[in-house]
This record gives structure tokens, C-alpha cells and sequence, in this order.
């Protein structure tokens, strides 16, 4: 439990510009911009904040500041937090950035990759058998739906992994293009005018 904590103090320039970059850049992930400025306000807070702290630093009613808590919550990126002597609630966001991206990561797997899935299976149950759809369509299909779900399979296979072997794997960067590339079998290039 922690203490009970004073009001909130206007936001110094460079975490205002964070909060408003990262909402910024929220918007243009398909994010919510106030899910992600408080996101943002409660990643650089050094202490929870109650929603009325909240609303105050960033200037947004306080439904959009309850609504976009319950996103947050959702996603698993913060946390709401008891604090001592004080019946308000408090939050705080996830400061461990694997496990912060990690959890993004499978929300936007079940958000967006696996309905794509169902989305492709149930087409591809319907075309099987219809002749008015072509061999050529009926593959692009199969394909999509391979892709998709193959990404997902690595989305989950990244997500499980430790954070210190992500860091490795991350760390070797092209190293690993350049390691399956000496992998992949080579052509032989004939000469030609060889005898």
C-alpha cells in the first residue's frame, strides 16, 4: 500500500512533450489519443495517480480519463494500486518494457491477427466446393490465411521467450539474415563458353 500523495504538479516540458508525442503516435497506431497520453503521463509518473490527477495534467473529462483506464486496464499495462489513508484509486503503468510490449503484443494478436484468421478460415470453408470460385483466388487465400496465422504463431513464440534470450535475439539483429543466408543452399552458376 502506499502513501497517500500530494496533488498533482504541472508536468515538466519534456514528459509533456512525451505525453503528447505518445498519443500523437497512439493515433496513428489505431490507439485511442487519450488512452495513449495516459499511458504516457502514467509511464513518466514516479508515483501512482488518481484519476482527478489525471484529468487535471492532461486537461480531458473525466468519462474519457475513466473509459481510457478501463482500456488500459484491459490491455494489462497498468495497474490500478491501493494507496494508504485515501479512498480514490490510484493507477500505474507497467515500467518493464519487455513485459510492457510483450502484453501489447498479444493484445493486438487476439485484437487483430487471430479474427483475421477466423475471418480467412470461414471464407475458405465457403469457397471449397463452390465452383464459382477460381483455383487462383481459392490459393491466394490459403496463402493469406498461412501468413496470418504463421504470424501468429511467432507473435506467440516471441511473446514466451525470456526477456534476457528477446534481448539477445534482438541484439543479433542482421546477424541472423546473415546466418540463414550461409545456410541457404547456393545455386551452382554454370559458365558459359566453359568446355
Amino acid at each position: 500500500m502506499t502513501e497517500s500523495t500530494e496533488p498533482c504538479v504541472p508536468l515538466p516540458r519534456p514528459v509533456e512533450d512525451f505525453v503528447l508525442q505518445w498519443g500523437y503516435l497512439g493515433d496513428r497506431w489505431g490507439v485511442n489519443r487519450s488512452v495513449s497520453q495516459i499511458h504516457a503521463l502514467l509511464y513518466a509518473s514516479e508515483r501512482p495517480l488518481s484519476s482527478e490527477e489525471i484529468a487535471a495534467a492532461l486537461g480531458i473529462a473525466r468519462s474519457n480519463v475513466s473509459n481510457s483506464l478501463r482500456e488500459l486496464l484491459a490491455w494489462g499495462i497498468i495497474r490500478s494500486i491501493p494507496v494508504r489513508g485515501d479512498r480514490r484509486t490510484y493507477y500505474e503503468a507497467e515500467t518493464d518494457l519487455w513485459t510492457l510490449m510483450s502484453r501489447i503484443a498479444a493484445g493486438r494478436k487476439a485484437r487483430e491477427l487471430d479474427p483475421a484468421a477466423a475471418a480467412l478460415r470461414q471464407c475458405l470453408e465457403s469457397a471449397q466446393g463452390d465452383a464459382t470460385v477460381s483455383t487462383v483466388v481459392a490459393r491466394r487465400l490459403r496463402d493469406m490465411l498461412d501468413f496470418v496465422e504463421r504470424t501468429g504463431r511467432w507473435y506467440e513464440q516471441m511473446i514466451q521467450l525470456p526477456a534476457p534470450q528477446a534481448a539477445a535475439l534482438m541484439k543479433l539483429g542482421n546477424g541472423v539474415v546473415r546466418l540463414l543466408d550461409k545456410a541457404r543452399p547456393r545455386r551452382r552458376v554454370e559458365r558459359r563458353g566453359a568446355a
